[in-house]
């Protein structure tokens, strides 16, 4: 088998999801975490692949065991419509952390409503997004289940991605933590707190940031 090798930093959720379907697939790979380059990279027999989005799509292409989209063709064109849906929104939704004040109220707004459409039309009363298993789907926004949570508490907001307004959200989260490859495979909670506090004192410190 072809050498394959993951250029990726450590506290991006773009990596995260790069290792699951790796690993998901049983690929063997070298993991290196570059010190400034934060853009997660793929080099398969010695060709690079870069954006996360086009490493799955290349991912399940290349290793077609344990396959991470599904069969039916509406079924594929919907998980690929999620997917491109979360790499549109996902800046949107994350805007809770870089923002404070009447800024900070609208970005919560926002992710809120953003949040619910995933969970009405999106992920619906399925386990997974696409079923029962596990997918591209799910792992293209697993980052919820783990960053976000981070996000609340360092942005001192705790209602964006609340149980009770989003249960079947939740229970998405719950089934996706259970998975093997996603438990075992996080980053450490107080490394990535720590990461997220400074970003957030980063982008508040910035002199057109709208506090």
């Amino acid at each position: 088998m072809a050498e394959v090798k993951l250029l990726g930093f450590w506290a991006s959720p773009f990596s995260d999801r790069v290792i699951w379907a790796l690993k998901l697939k049983g690929i063997n790979y070298e993991h290196h975490n570059p010190v400034h380059k934060k853009v997660s990279v793929l080099i398969h027999a010695g060709k690079p692949i870069a954006e996360s989005s086009m490493i799955l799509e290349y991912i399940e292409e290349i290793w077609p065991q344990n396959q991470l989209l599904p069969q039916g063709a509406y079924e594929k064109a919907m998980a690929r419509f999620w997917i491109k849906f979360g790499e549109e929104k996902m800046a949107t939704i994350c805007a809770v952390l870089r923002t404070a004040g009447a800024e900070q109220e609208r970005a919560i707004k926002e992710a809120m409503e953003l949040l619910k459409i995933l969970e009405e039309q999106g992920l619906g009363d399925k386990k997974f997004f696409g079923g029962d298993a596990i997918g591209l789907a799910d792992i293209a926004f697993g980052w919820l289940a783990y960053v976000f949570g981070v996000i609340e508490e360092v942005a001192g907001v705790y209602k964006v991605l609340d149980a009770n307004r989003l249960p079947r959200l939740h229970a998405w989260i719950d089934n996706l933590k259970e998975v093997p490859v996603i438990k075992e495979n996080l980053p450490d909670r107080q490394k990535l707190l720590g990461h997220l506090k400074r970003r957030r004192e980063t982008h508040l410190a910035l002199p057109n940031c709208n506090n």
